[in-house]
């Protein structure tokens, strides 16, 4: 193909590749309230002719609703309460979707036991509607309150003796946008004072927004006290705005912005190199400057002294193993946020949440965030301000727990993983 050729083909490619998203995204919108309409409005209820109308119509303006206000609120224009609204409607049809699925289990019971529709049908609309009220309302809930906190012990076998006991508190996924959480915020940073913490990192997705907009929620984390360090990484929603300006303005309240570089700190003798990469998706944000570097971020660190590396995805875990980090702190995951939806991060990602070995040396430690990104629900996903307290002794109890637990990757992801090589050797992007 020549030159002249490659370009006329592009404007073809790009609007195939719209038309494709356009239909995949209708499909998974009528999926998502088709199913529970059928379930809440048909399916052998026999509800009078009014019932079925004024549930078709809630739905099909729910349908209509929820582009519209994802357009209103994260597009150009940016309206925070179209945002919150729109946000707020998908994790709510989420919910009656899945469980709406889940009813069919219900309604094959019923039927084993003798129920007739449209008693069958009545009953099983009821259950959905009201275990899907009840765990919104809880996953509202448990989504707005402070964090608890989860202590977890990580050995990290070349730790000196001078650092045995450092308490690192990590906070991630904070997602300050659209609802004003300074008041949250402020309590998270209380939370984490109490904590008493040597070193505290933010391993991204800090905001949705810019700075003027979020730069009263984020506040807060200024007054954040740690003895060492207060260290940041960028993590993927940075980039769908300014990832820099994030940069400059928590260097600003007096963190370490980790832009690919990494600092030592040390107590009593002993050393301990900080180190923090972009995000995976930063070399193709069109940020200049901006990419997951490992090579530069450990850049004449001494290579006796352990590492302690901040990444957002765990998935970047393949680069910390070749480099020989001994701890990576992640987020992203939020451990699925709101149920079931950690079956399609499993997809994505080599672990959910917790802690994992890979390799021989590296430990992976994974939040499930610390707020919550869209919907304000988090059901049978806690959220979590995390309190790691790192050993030196490599045979002691945290070592021995480590060796129990599961050091391999999903079998889901590595599938996944598998499946898109084989996708990219049969085919290749011509425009690369």
């Amino acid at each position: 193909m020549s030159a002249s050729e490659a370009v006329q083909a592009s404007p073809a490619r790009r609007s195939l590749r719209r038309v494709r998203f356009g239909a995949i995204l209708t499909a998974i919108l009528v999926l998502l309230f088709g199913v529970p309409w059928w379930t809440l409005a048909l399916a052998g209820n026999q509800w009078p002719g009014p019932v079925v109308a004024a549930v078709t119509i809630g739905f099909a303006g729910g349908l209509l609703a929820l582009p519209l206000l994802m357009v209103l609120g994260h597009g150009r224009r940016g309206w925070d309460w179209a945002a919150a609204t729109g946000d707020t409607l998908l994790g709510v049809i989420w919910v009656l979707f899945a469980w709406a699925l889940l009813s069919v289990l219900l309604r094959l019971a019923l039927a084993v036991a003798g129920v007739a529709d449209p008693a069958r049908s009545r009953l099983v609309a009821a259950a959905v509607v009201g275990v899907s009220v009840a765990l919104t309302l809880w996953g509202y809930r448990e989504a707005m309150r402070v964090p608890r906190v989860r202590r977890v012990t990580v050995p990290v076998a070349r730790l000196g003796a001078g650092l045995d006991g450092l308490r690192v508190v990590l906070l991630t996924d904070t997602h300050y946008g659209p609802i004003d959480r300074a008041g949250w915020s402020a309590r998270v940073v209380a939370a984490v004072n109490a904590l008493d913490p040597d070193l505290v990192c933010h391993t991204g997705d800090l905001a949705d927004g810019t700075v003027p907009q979020r730069r009263g929620q984020v506040a807060p984390l200024g007054d954040v006290r740690a003895r060492l360090a207060r260290t940041y990484v960028t993590g993927n929603h940075e980039y769908f705005g300014r990832a820099q300006d994030w940069l400059d303005q928590m260097r600003q309240l007096g963190w370490e912005p980790l832009h690919n570089r990494h600092i030592v700190v040390q107590r009593d003798g002993a050393r301990l190199v900080v180190a923090g990469v972009d995000d995976a998706t930063a070399a193709g944000s069109g940020h200049p400057g901006h990419r997951a570097d490992h090579a530069a971020a450990l850049a004449g660190a001494d290579p006796d002294l352990p590492v302690l590396l901040l990444a957002h995805q765990p998935k970047q875990i393949g680069e910390a193993v070749a480099y020989g980090v001994d701890l990576q702190l992640s987020g992203h995951t939020h451990g699925g946020q709101i149920w079931p939806f950690h079956l399609l991060v499993r997809l994505d990602q080599p672990t959910l949440q917790g802690l994992r070995r890979h390799g021989d040396r590296t430990l992976l430690y994974t939040s499930r965030g610390t707020g919550f990104w869209g919907p304000p629900l988090r059901i049978f996903a806690p959220s979590e301000i995390t309190l790691l307290t790192l050993r030196s002794d490599p045979d002691g109890p945290a070592a021995r727990e480590v060796e129990r637990g599961q050091h391999q990757r999903e079998p889901e992801y590595a599938r996944a993983q598998h499946l898109r090589a084989e996708a990219a050797d049969q085919h290749p992007d011509p425009g690369r």
